[in-house]
């Protein structure tokens, strides 16, 4: 089914792109918004990654993650992967206590407390709510067992230091594998659920 219906839980979904070591902080250049390496054949990529926004009409984001992103994206007037046009659409959904102009199209500030902020974002008619990026927002949601699927796109690359997803994390429920695919680029999609 593609959106949500009245009585369903929307799901929250973090996507990640990681090192095969666990690194999810861009440390060196392992990793390029957008995948736009000409010598790297990223088709299969953007043609998941299209799947997924297809699913999903909420962007939950921390603020430095934010910025960034409004930094860049709205810019990408070249932009062929589909990426910048989503983004610049999409209901975006940015947790500050700072922030209050945020400056992006569609974009809600989020400031209350974080579980109920959440709770109400899921409970809302709509599709998936996709967070990325956001390290210290990924891991109060962690913490908080707010999140449903992870999907963590594994890139064959070995990088020794940066922050990791799952620092510090205690807590998180054993989960189960519901989806691995193999890119040509030899980035490696793993999609993680709740055991229960």
């Amino acid at each position: 089914m593609a959106g949500g219906t009245v009585g369903s839980m929307r799901k929250l979904i973090v996507t990640e792109n990681c090192t095969i070591d666990g690194v999810i902080e861009l440390t060196g250049d392992w990793f390029s918004p957008g995948d736009t390496d000409p010598d790297v054949d990223q088709s299969d990529v953007l043609a998941t990654l299209q799947e997924q926004r297809e699913n999903a009409d909420a962007f939950l984001l921390g603020r430095v993650t934010f910025e960034d992103m409004r930094g860049y994206w709205p810019h990408q007037t070249e932009d062929t992967t589909g990426i910048s046009a989503y983004l610049n659409t999409v209901n975006k959904y940015v947790v500050s206590s700072t922030l209050t102009k945020p400056e992006w199209e569609n974009t809600t500030v989020l400031s209350g407390g974080l579980r109920s902020e959440i709770e109400n974002l899921k409970t809302a008619e709509g599709k998936d709510i996709v967070t990325t990026g956001s390290i210290s927002l990924v891991r109060s949601l962690i913490a908080e067992g707010l999140v449903d699927e992870y999907r963590l796109f594994v890139y064959p690359v070995v990088v020794g230091e940066g922050r990791r997803l799952f620092d510090g994390a205690t807590g998180v429920p054993k989960l189960r594998l519901v989806e691995e695919k193999a890119f040509a680029s030899g980035v490696v999609l793993l999609r993680y659920r709740a055991a229960n």
